[in-house]
């Protein structure tokens, strides 16, 4: 497994990353809790080293299976969480309901944070992120916070998700971010603006989520496609894009079977197609997928050291093109309102 390193930073792990999101949530579907669990040892025995997860994944659901799914071997990886978010104490209401605002006071973040080292089991979490930026909090109060947390041993380096340029100058001028976790896929471009370009330069790692288009790249979609009614992409947006509205949706699915022929022509799958763009971006120290399976585990592992030419890339640009399929490369990034269907400043 291909290893990179976090910035300027000393924190180096696998080129794929174990995305939790799907482990605490049934915003997907319902799961299998034994064989997610069971992922999560094969993933370690695979190479994978990094493992993401927050707070409200659940809430609190993702980082209570992940620690029982990694046991002793959590000192054997990377161990990245997420606060940031007030959370409802009625233990009957889960998911996005139970989110009630967003909170990156120094209190709420120091306060949080012990709570995420009760429920992962450990005594320090390698990468803690502010999950969104609350818009009200001082970004030196935050990054003070952090920093203290730091220097306590709670955590090794801190970083920020989905925080746009300016809020990430914010943060550098009175702390050191490690990281930004950020949404990018083939169908989402957002971040090359500016968010890309700016951790680069900045030597601030990089972390894609979504890197599979929340299932449109996976191939495992189609026309007839119902999606449950707990499954939150039945709403149509995928943060901030209307990529599952029925006729974006159905245009995504005609570029999917184009870029399968594509990735067949190598003797791989849209999935590992869509991992290999992702990870071919030169700012891109991550890319984060769900793994629920060892079927899936293995096709996402098998992009990693997969290469796209440039002519790849042109051919994948040509098909959007003629599909008449936005990439959103200049949308709006959103990240002061978007937090999937729900506007928690409002």
């Amino acid at each position: 497994m291909e290893q990179r390193t976090f910035g300027k930073t000393d924190l180096t792990c696998s080129a794929l990353g174990f995305g939790t999101w799907e482990l605490g949530t049934t915003q997907y579907g319902d799961i299998d809790v034994d064989e997610a669990v069971r992922a999560v040892h094969m993933a370690i025995d695979h190479g994978v080293t990094l493992f993401d997860t927050a707070e409200v994944y659940g809430p609190y659901t993702s980082e209570e299976l992940l620690a029982r799914g990694l046991g002793q071997r959590r000192k054997d990886i990377v161990l990245v969480t997420k606060v940031g978010f007030v959370i409802s104490d009625d233990p009957a209401v889960r998911g996005d309901a139970a989110i009630v605002g967003r909170d990156a006071s120094a209190f709420n973040v120091t306060e949080h944070t012990e709570g995420c080292l009760r429920r992962l089991n450990t005594d320090y979490v390698d990468l803690m992120l502010i999950h969104w930026p609350d818009l009200k909090t001082p970004h030196d109060e935050t990054m003070g916070a952090l920093e203290a947390l730091k220097a306590a041993g709670k955590i090794r380096h801190y970083g920020v998700s989905n925080y746009d340029v300016p809020m990430m100058e914010a943060c550098q001028a009175v702390g050191s971010l490690a990281a930004n976790q950020v949404g990018y896929n083939l169908f989402d471009r957002r971040m090359e603006a500016a968010v890309l370009p700016y951790c680069l330069e900045q030597g601030i790692g990089f972390m894609a989520y979504g890197s599979l288009g929340f299932g449109l790249l996976t191939g495992a979609l189609s026309p007839d496609t119902q999606f449950a009614d707990n499954d939150w992409r039945r709403h149509g947006n995928a943060f901030g894009l209307p990529l599952f509205e029925r006729e974006n949706f159905l245009k995504a699915l005609r570029v999917t079977e184009r870029l399968k022929a594509v990735a067949a022509g190598y003797g791989k799958s849209i999935a590992q197609l869509a991992l290999a763009w992702v990870l071919s971006h030169p700012a891109v120290t991550v890319g984060l997928v769900g793994m629920r399976n060892e079927r899936e585990l293995e096709e996402n592992i098998a992009a990693v050291d997969w290469r796209l030419t440039e002519g790849d890339r042109a051919e994948i640009d040509r098909i959007f093109a003629e599909e008449d399929v936005p990439t959103y490369a200049t949308a709006p990034q959103r990240t002061d309102v978007e937090k999937l269907r729900v506007d928690l400043d409002d």
